[in-house]
């Protein structure tokens, strides 16, 4: 269950009323990469490993909480940045004198012009956070990615923090006020921090590569194909040992007549590697069954029920009354030896 505090995790602030950065850092509101996706993206995946990788759940159901704060920060800020703009809309009697909001600086074909390029602020929202991007996108749960296995799971996870991480990164450069680059800092510094914990927690799952269970074809898995023409490059990504199986990289310097020659693939062997047909099927079976065995135990009901939770209070209340028990038992057992 969730429990509110009304305080924000980070103290946000900021120097003056900014509507066009606030129409910015909406992106990290209802954006694709913002904290939303992100919140909702843990948030969901924690369900497929709750009994099988508690620990697991543990951490994503943390992180998931820790980014519903970032949204609250992120929503606070935005509210902050159009001050002026909801009161203002408020004195619907009068016309409203919206040029305090921006220092004095624009004058009234301004305010139309700020009006029709985000009009969510001015005419839908009342100078609220619109659970939109920057450019009025609405939200949608289309950003959220999970395939229901941890090895996939993490790597995601990694994906967006990059991108919030760089989107936190490009915002900084659009803001000049100090107090908002602070909010900004610490948001930003947050996405390294669970990028690590993401790639710590991969890591300690194996084996871990490829994602999911069935391991790749020993034929293909060590070609890298010289696609383009024109000056080529070599590095690690295509000549010596691959980083995760350790095979040799073949390059094929003609794609297409590698083709050709090898009937589409078809008459394609196997070279560079010590992995076989034969010992692909043996590890794939080997990892089909390690993983449906922990899933199993895990999920097995108690006395022909599925359980949810364990009720940390339910259980101490249980050894309380056991040990009361006890004791009673004792207690007996002891007067009647001295009545004895």
């Amino acid at each position: 269950m969730f429990h509110h505090v009304k305080e924000l995790q980070f103290n946000a602030r900021v120097t003056k009323p900014d509507v066009r950065f606030a129409k910015l850092l909406l992106e990290q509101f209802g954006g694709p990469n913002g904290e939303l996706k992100a919140a909702m993206q843990y948030f969901v995946q924690v369900f497929g490993c709750r009994k099988a990788a508690p620990d697991k759940y543990d951490m994503l159901m943390d992180i998931a909480t820790e980014e519903f704060s970032h949204l609250e920060i992120v929503g606070a800020t935005i509210q902050m940045l159009l001050t002026g703009v909801n009161g203002e809309l408020k004195n619907a009697a009068d016309e409203s004198d919206l040029t305090k909001m921006l220092d004095g600086k624009a004058a009234k074909e301004n305010y139309i012009h700020e009006a029709m390029i985000n009009p969510h602020f001015f005419i839908v929202s009342g100078g609220t956070p619109t659970l939109t991007d920057s450019v009025g996108n609405p939200w949608n749960a289309g950003y959220i990615m999970g395939m229901g296995d941890l090895t996939a799971d993490l790597r995601l996870n990694i994906g967006a923090e990059t991108s919030a991480k760089m989107v936190y990164e490009n915002l900084m450069k659009f803001t000049d006020d100090v107090l908002v680059k602070e909010s900004l800092r610490y948001l930003m510094t947050r996405e390294v921090a669970h990028y690590q914990m993401f790639q710590a927690a991969l890591d300690s799952i194996v084996p871990n590569f490829p994602p999911g269970i069935l391991q790749s074809d020993p034929k293909f898995s060590n070609k890298y194909f010289n696609m383009s023409k024109g000056e080529d490059f070599k590095g690690p990504w295509n000549e010596g040992a691959s980083p995760n199986l350790g095979e040799n990289w073949e390059f094929i310097e003609n794609p297409l007549e590698h083709v050709r020659e090898t009937n589409g693939f078809l008459e394609e062997k196997v070279s560079g590697t010590e992995r076989t047909e034969k010992s692909v099927q043996k590890d794939n079976k080997t990892l089909s069954a390690e993983r449906k065995a922990e899933v199993d135990e895990a999920t097995q009901p108690e006395n022909g029920i599925l359980s949810w939770s364990v009720y940390e209070d339910s259980i101490n209340n249980k050894n309380n009354v056991e040990k009361g028990q006890d004791s009673n038992k004792q207690k007996k057992s002891t007067t009647k030896k001295g009545l004895k």
